[in-house]
């Protein structure tokens, strides 16, 4: 009892200082949860981040962005995740108790006990974020087996209803393209078929997992599963869970360069998807990308071909193009059936590409000229890819805000010219996991932006320096060059700047984890 008396003071002040350091600590740990969801819970990802971004992991404090691009997600596995992660700071704090008792006993000093305990929870609660890839660790064992029930689960009902429903699955993968593939693919092949799609960029194997399980219905004639990737291997992955009986490369470009690091990388990856198609598969390519036209000259399946040039090596083209600032119209051919004229509201020359690969595999599924040329004409712009949004003050307001790589980049800007009476404005952050490439390309952008725009908005000041330099090489007015630190300063010059008729291009909206400070 005399030795309790002597360090209750002890036990009092390690109790409250750590009952705060606790509830604060886990209040800290939300945001850096929430920069880890964003990597795909990936602590290889998540610890590239935390190098990239010690200025903003080093924070005492996180103040969180009023309005947040992509907020965090309480899904079951962050829950799970929380969960651990509160066990693991309670661990840490039991050890820090320890300490602090050790330390009395060696010093009798009350003073550098306490001293210790509050030293030590402060540490706790500013590395929070280092903490958590312990917990991450911890996790991903369970995570892993949790993964796998619903991938076998998912995998067992696509062999099922193929073998019993006459199923069919289209995959679609590329460097980009592929989402604007997939929402237009499904709105053509729905004039005469029943078709599941996915939502948004639902491309992982537990994104797709999860509606396969929850969402495919038995009726259902034709699943499109898009089928993302950021290293070699992941497309296998994907293919096994989906079973895809028809395979769209859309375009392959230098997208994920930190992780792919070549060109060449891209190709074998997005190649995955026909190998491991049926051998009475069918491939679909784009014979207009340069890095695609390769891989659909080795295939040794059922190939069909797919562009706007050289017309005699393609199965499937369009010619007679007209793109104007409303939409487009063009011929579309099918080598051995016939054309068709078709009209569509979708913008820019590129998306040409995007209807010839869904009008391509509504052709191999069954579809007539007439089924195909009704379907793209209903076909609506995919959000926050050259969509134009309604705007209050006269101004002209194009959405081209998912993840830009250069030829998407590109595109819009050829877009921007169609509207050819218009004073033309930019508001952009620029080009990021380009790797080695990122500087160079978003130099080269800032030239080309020189020869289309009159105002631009650069969000990151330090991001956007190889743009700004672009456009001075290309002599482009610097006072029409606003260099801002958020979007919520860039609207606010948008609005001193902007006049009726002008038209505003949303170029590229980073997620929350490539904020510059």
């Amino acid at each position: 009892m005399k030795i309790f008396l002597v360090k209750l003071p002890i036990y009092i002040i390690d109790l409250l200082v750590i009952f705060v350091a606790l509830y604060y600590s886990l209040i800290r740990s939300n945001f850096p949860i929430h920069m880890l969801q964003l990597e795909g819970y990936d602590n290889d990802e998540y610890k590239t981040f935390l190098k990239n971004n010690k200025e903003k992991m080093n924070k005492l404090v996180y103040k969180l962005e009023k309005n947040q691009k992509t907020p965090i997600v309480w899904t079951d596995r962050a829950k799970r995740l929380l969960k651990k992660h509160k066990a693991v700071n309670f661990i840490f704090f039991v050890i820090i108790v320890v300490i602090s008792l050790l330390l009395f006993d060696v010093t009798k000093s009350y003073a550098i006990s306490a001293l210790s305990t509050i030293l030590f929870s402060f540490l706790v609660y500013f590395f929070q974020y280092r903490i958590l890839i312990l917990t991450n660790m911890w996790a991903k064992p369970t995570e892993d087996k949790i993964n796998m029930g619903f991938y076998n689960s998912a995998q067992a009902k696509i062999k099922k209803f193929k073998e019993a429903k006459g199923l069919k699955v289209l995959g679609i993968t590329g460097s980009f393209g592929k989402t604007s593939v997939k929402f237009i693919s499904d709105t053509i092949l729905s004039e005469g078929l029943r078709v599941k799609n996915t939502p948004s960029s639902f491309n992982t194997p537990m994104g797709l997992s999860k509606i396969i399980n929850n969402e495919l219905e038995s009726d259902t004639e034709v699943f499109i599963a898009e089928l993302g990737a950021k290293m070699p291997g992941e497309i296998h992955e994907v293919a096994e869970l989906v079973q895809p009986d028809i395979g769209i490369i859309t375009a392959i470009g230098p997208t994920h360069m930190h992780l792919f690091k070549t060109i060449e990388n891209i190709q074998k990856t997005k190649y995955e998807l026909i190998e491991d198609l049926p051998e009475d598969g069918i491939a679909i390519f784009n014979y207009d990308n340069d890095y695609v036209k390769p891989l659909a000259d080795k295939t040794l399946k059922k190939t069909y071909r797919y562009g706007t040039r050289d017309f005699e090596k393609l199965d499937v083209y369009a010619d007679y193009i007209k793109v104007n600032e409303t939409g487009s119209e063009f011929m579309l051919h099918i080598k051995n059936v016939g054309k068709i004229k078709c009209d569509t509201k979708l913008l820019g020359a590129h998306n040409i590409s995007n209807l010839l690969a869904a009008a391509t595999a509504a052709y191999v599924l069954g579809l007539s000229l007439e089924d195909i040329q009704r379907g793209i004409k209903k076909v609506e712009p995919v959000e926050h890819r050259l969509s134009l949004l309604p705007s209050t003050n006269g101004t002209i307001v194009i959405d081209d805000a998912f993840n830009s790589n250069p030829v998407g980049f590109r595109a819009a800007l050829d877009v921007l010219k169609e509207f050819k009476n218009h004073r033309k404005i930019i508001i952009t952050p620029g080009m990021v996991e380009l790797g080695d490439m990122e500087i160079c390309e978003n130099r080269k952008i800032g030239e080309v932006m020189a020869g289309v725009l009159d105002f631009v908005i650069l969000v990151g000041k330090k991001r956007t320096l190889p743009i700004y330099e672009g456009l001075k090489n290309n002599n482009f007015d610097e006072d029409n060059i606003y260099r801002v630190s958020s979007l919520a300063e860039a609207t606010e010059v948008l609005a001193k700047i902007s006049l009726p008729g002008d038209v505003v291009l949303f170029e590229n909206d980073l997620p929350d984890n490539y904020n510059e400070e």
